[in-house]
């Protein structure tokens, strides 16, 4: 869709940072985190919502998310983390994405109250970018 920046994203017209990419899906860090390394993992192709996601889809996006959960662990010394999607309600861009974002006991997320932090600059999200990378691979 031409008005999607997620498709934007998936084409490459704009820019983020990937930390996944295969056939069928990319995984980025969210321009508005509310930790630093929360993901977004979307599939390559334009689908709106969870119930939207053909079949075929569905057990390789479900491992990813696994995979990107693991990988705030690894890279980024999270205790654990939250995994979500929003369908429609609460779901800014109209384009599937599902949430990692790394967490530690006392971080301050408190139910679905999700305060936003900033990476201090450029550099700071590549490098935590690279991080999860690496711990995908």
């Amino acid at each position: 869709m031409a008005d999607c920046v997620f498709c934007s994203i998936v084409a490459g017209v704009t820019p983020a940072d990937r930390v996944l990419e295969d056939d069928d899906f990319v995984a980025f860090l969210d321009a508005r985190p509310v930790f630093k390394g929360h993901a977004l993992l979307v599939p390559r192709r334009h689908v709106d919502t969870l119930p939207d996601l053909p079949a075929p889809l569905r057990d390789p996006f479900l491992a990813h998310a696994q995979r990107l959960a693991e990988a705030m662990k690894q890279a980024l010394g999270a205790e654990g983390s939250f995994v979500a999607v929003n369908n429609t309600v609460s779901q800014s861009v109209p384009h599937l994405h599902l949430h990692v974002v790394p967490r530690t006991k006392g971080d301050g997320l408190r139910g679905f109250f999700w305060p936003r932090t900033r990476y201090a600059d450029d550099e700071e999200r590549a490098r935590i970018a690279d991080r999860l990378r690496t711990a995908l691979e």
